[in-house]
Parts: structure tokens; sequence; C-alpha cells
């Protein structure tokens, strides 16, 4: 089965990338039928960049780790880091999408990142990283409450993906250090 599965691909992988396919094809399908939606060729290379990138990450995180808490983990800082990006392209989080403010949030994610990377993506360190990142955030969508309440308080509820990445790398660094002693 494992032969099969790597000639083939696995279901999975086969699953993700293919919602990733079609994620990027509705707006070519919507325009179709709406003036509401208008992308060009720059706004298609950067969704199909940004897919790729967090496809790519949560493939070598897959690799990386057997353990279900790190694969969650990851998943979780994902999809904080792609909505975060995603929402200020788009919209923007504090105001409109060309509002400076919101360059503070791609802080917060090139935080999480430089974290992760001190910590040699080891699940306990990754946990600090993670809650580092969420504190980042709050504080960054706080201070954002007198240009835009709305946006702020929205934007709050991304903390809630770097506390979830934050609880299952703490879950992975506990089973790992139960691995070790049971060894």
């Amino acid at each position: 089965m494992a032969n099969i599965e790597t000639r083939r691909g696995s279901p999975w992988r086969i699953a993700g990338w293919s919602i990733a396919a079609l994620l990027l094809l509705l707006p070519a399908v919507a325009m179709q039928f709406t003036n509401e939606v208008n992308w060009d060729g720059t706004d298609f290379v950067f969704a199909a960049v940004l897919f790729g990138t967090v496809g790519g990450v949560f493939e070598l995180a897959v690799r990386m780790s057997r353990n279900w808490a790190y694969r969650g983990g990851v998943a979780a800082a994902l999809a904080a880091a792609f909505l975060t990006i995603w929402a200020n392209a788009a919209v923007g989080m504090i105001g409109n999408e060309d509002n400076s403010y919101n360059f503070l949030f791609l802080g917060v994610i090139l935080l999480a990142l430089v974290g992760s990377i001190a910590a040699h993506f080891r699940a306990t360190g990754m946990a600090v990283a993670m809650t580092v990142a969420a504190v980042a955030h709050a504080a960054v969508a706080l201070g954002g409450l007198g240009a835009d309440q709305r946006g702020a308080i929205l934007s709050l509820l991304f903390v809630g993906f770097w506390l979830l990445a934050a609880g299952l790398f703490r879950k992975a660094g506990e089973d790992q250090k139960r691995a070790h002693a049971a060894a």
C-alpha cells in the first residue's frame, strides 16, 4: 500500500492540492458572472504563490513529524499567516488595504517565523514563538482600535489561530518528552 501511495501520491495530498487549485479557479469563474470580482494576472500569481507556499510548508511539516499535534500546530500557524496576508491584501485589517498600519501584521508573521527558526522548529520552542506571535497580533490589533474599531476587533479573532498553534506545539512537545522518557 505504501508503494502505491508513493507512486500515485497520498489521497490527502492530492485532495489538498486539488482544493488549492479549485480555490485559485474560483475568481476566474466568478469574473464570468459578476463585475464584483476583478482579478488581473498579478492577483492570480499572488494567490498561486501564497497557496503554493502554504502547501509546500505544510508538506514539509508532514515529512518532518508524524506527531498529529505538531502537524496541527503547523496548520494553525499557517492558517493564521495565510489569513492575515489574504485579509490585508484583499481589504486590509485596519482601514483599507492601502493603510500602512497593516504592515505591522506582517511583522507578526515575521516574528513567528524568526521565533520558529530560533527554536530550530522544535515543538516546545515553536509553542513559545506562537504565543509571542499571539501577543504581538493582539497588541497590533488593539493598537488599531482608534483607526478602525470593527477591523481591530475582527483582527483579534486571528489571535485564536496563533494560540491554537501554541497549544498544539505544547502538546507535541509533551508527547516528545513522554516518548523519550519511555525509551
